[in-house]
């Protein structure tokens, strides 16, 4: 149960609870009426449920209440039966189809079908969201401007917003999109402020002092004062369409399970704490028994209340324990005021809230770092928004599984060399300075090897082969297992590369691999000696020995294998392709920091290293940064900058005393440095003298 309030957050919950039953009372009327009831019924649907999910609940700070796919899903089912909003038909047929909905939540919360959303991504779950969220800001567009809201997917609502064009209200569009500009400045530059508060009781000033409704402003419709009746839903009612509404009923509760089990996972991931799945599908189904005992359509979680909550800062259910307090006292005393709402303020605030959901921010990060992370976002994002929740679900779950076979199909994987001067294996692709041994492939594969992906490992190898090779290493430490089928393939591919004369080994591997090989009929790669413990044991039994020959690099030049770890190559390690760039970056902001000071002496340059944002770097970063502060400070002597000279001695006797304690490394090491530190030169020079031209 998550209700009570740590106290030094209670004024916050109480406060998020206000705001969202204000905020909850054009858009549960609305959805109210899209389900085929009176309106009053929306706010009938923001007490009890509400109040019954928050005693159940372990989100907290998930809201609860009507809402708009599962309203339209009733609606429509409606209309296609003949049956007229707002009769008497309606309103008894309604609250039978939510007990029925009810029901199939409770018989997913017995199967344990919560435990589903374990298996949603966060690219799936991020388009899920932002799909759902771009989908509810659609249908609500044309209430900015003065017409209606729209339901269906995307191109329904953009062709809905276009015929409701004619109705387009110059005050009313004035007021809407005000409020959403106003908001989204107030949420960078004041966010502590209760805004949509303030912008809601303004636009009830603005109301009853100029009379808005008179220039042509929509108000919220008045509605009768009083707490709901509690009634048994007639389930009878069922019966002619049962075929018809239990399909319906069950589509209700499976986009209710996913949308609000996705939508408050999501924000269990975002503040660090957990929720319980199946827990969460039992309070569903009660909050949906609750909202038929008041003769309401079935509710759902509510995204755009939940970013609003979020906003202001909720932290646990104290506020839908407020909000439905709030939603009693409105039905008490406050339904003739409610009058005085114009309805595009309150869409505009409703909007606002839902950019806040929309999760883009998770689509950058994947589109820079993993083109398919972002083709599944898109898809799931696509999915909702074109075709609607419950196939965004459906569409969700197939690509989480597919994300899951593809990863498997093709895991990380590298051809490895010696980086000269530091042991270990290092990408080739990833250091610059790292150098494949001679006549020798070695390649990581990071995934258990099977019949999908043999194929492109075999691949792989033998497109790596020069005429030159002798000895094709597999560094297999990421291979838990194989199947019979990859088996197979390894002893062939060992038996084509030993025709050609070159051996085969498959290295670092458990010993579980080997006990594979031998069941699955591949235990000549273990009596022949392609199996070996290590790399380096590998290489001896190949007949490569250390220090080891590398391409590119003289024999002099690559003797220091085992040193400090002073000397790791951080930036590249850690950036990457963008290390050099990184560097750039450091470099401008020691510069920066040095021109400021006007401090030029050794022992600020030292200081100014180890004040910058990534901290003090091992000695030969350190020298490759100093170089690069010299040639930096070279361009501003050029355009005329005063002591510019002086600098560049300090640094030359900074550089002077980082190649000492090389030295003191081992003189090796000091080799390697003069090495690198001549290429790094001739780039700067080279780099220099493109920049001229």
């Amino acid at each position: 149960m998550m209700i009570f309030s740590a106290k030094q957050n209670f004024k916050k919950d109480v406060l998020s609870g206000i705001v969202v039953a204000l905020i909850s009372i054009p858009i549960s009327m609305g959805y109210a009426q899209v389900a085929g009831l009176p309106v009053v019924y929306g706010l009938y649907g923001s007490v009890l449920p509400v109040l019954v999910y928050a005693l159940l609940t372990t989100s907290p700070q998930f809201v609860f209440g009507v809402d708009a796919t599962p309203a339209a899903l009733v609606g429509g089912t409606l209309a296609s039966l003949g049956i007229a909003g707002g009769t008497p038909e309606a309103m008894a047929l309604v609250p039978a189809i939510t007990l029925v909905t009810s029901c199939w939540l409770l018989l997913f919360y017995f199967l344990k079908a919560g435990k589903l959303v374990n298996y949603i991504s966060k690219p799936v779950m991020g388009g899920f969201i932002s799909g759902i969220g771009c989908t509810i800001i659609l249908m609500q567009v044309a209430k900015l401007f003065g017409g209606n809201a729209g339901t269906g997917e995307l191109f329904v609502l953009l062709y809905h917003i276009w015929q409701e064009l004619p109705s387009f209200h110059p005050l009313s569009a004035l007021l809407g999109v005000g409020c959403v500009v106003i908001l989204q400045i107030a949420k960078k530059k004041a966010p502590r402020v209760p805004m949509s508060v303030i912008l809601m009781a303004a636009g009830a000033v603005l109301t009853a002092i100029f009379h808005l409704d008179r220039y042509g402003v929509k108000l919220l419709p008045e509605v009768p004062a009083g707490l709901p009746k509690l009634i048994l839903p007639n389930l009878k009612l069922i019966l002619p369409n049962a075929g018809e509404l239990i399909v319906l009923s069950l589509t209700i509760a499976l986009v209710i399970m996913a949308q609000t089990l996705l939508a408050s996972s999501n924000y269990a991931l975002k503040y660090n704490y957990k929720i319980n799945n199946n827990r969460e599908v039992l309070a569903y189904a009660a909050g949906n028994a609750a909202s038929a005992l008041v003769g309401c359509c079935p509710v759902n979680g509510s995204v755009s209340r939940s970013g609003i909550a979020d906003q202001y800062g909720c932290k646990s259910q104290m506020m839908s324990v407020t909000a439905g307090g709030t939603m009693i006292l409105v039905l008490l005393f406050g339904t003739e005021l409610l009058r005085f709402l114009p309805v595009p303020v309150l869409t505009g605030i409703v909007i606002s809230a839902l950019m806040g959901i929309l999760e883009f921010d998770v689509a950058k990060k994947a589109w820079k770092a993993d083109k398919q992370e972002f083709g599944i976002f898109l898809a799931a994002f696509l999915g909702v928004l074109i075709l609607g929740t419950i196939y965004g679900v459906l569409i969700g779950i197939l690509l989480s599984f597919v994300a899951v076979i593809l990863r498997a199909v093709d895991p990380p994987k590298a051809f490895l060399g010696m980086l000269p001067g530091h042991e270990g294996l290092h990408n080739l692709k990833r250091y610059r300075n790292a150098y494949p041994i001679r006549q020798t492939v070695i390649y990581r594969f990071s995934g258990n090897l099977f019949f999908a992906n043999i194929e492109a490992f075999q691949e792989d190898i033998e497109g790596a082969l020069r005429e030159d090779t002798r000895q094709v290493i597999v560094d297999a430490r990421g291979i838990g297992s194989i199947d019979i089928t990859a088996a197979e393939r390894l002893v062939i591919l060992h038996r084509n590369l030993k025709e050609r004369g070159i051996r085969f080994y498959l290295t670092e591997h458990g010993d579980g691999v080997n006990d594979q090989l031998r069941s699955f009929g591949a235990g000549s790669l273990i009596e022949e000696g392609a199996v070996r413990r290590t790399v380096s044991l590998a290489l001896r039994a190949a007949g490569v020995e250390k220090p080891y020959p590398l391409e590119g690099i003289s024999e002099e030049e690559g003797q220091a294998y085992e040193e400090a770890d002073e000397r790791l190559a951080e930036f590249e390690w850690a950036f990457g392709e963008g290390a050099g760039e990184k560097m750039e970056a450091l470099v401008r902001e020691i510069a920066e920091k040095l021109l400021f000071s006007g401090d030029y002496s050794v022992e600020n340059i030292v200081n100014t290293e180890k004040a910058v944002s990534w901290g003090r770097v091992g000695l030969f970063d350190e020298d490759e940064l100093l170089n690069r502060l010299e040639a930096y400070f070279a361009d501003l002597e050029q355009k005329g900058y005063p002591g510019m000279e002086e600098l560049e001695n300090r640094l030359e006797e900074r550089r002077h005393a980082v190649e000492e304690k090389v030295k003191d490394l081992s003189p090796e090491a000091a080799k390697l440095l003069m090495y690198q530190r001549k290429r790094l030169e001739e780039w700067l020079e080279k780099n220099r003298l493109s920049r001229k031209g």
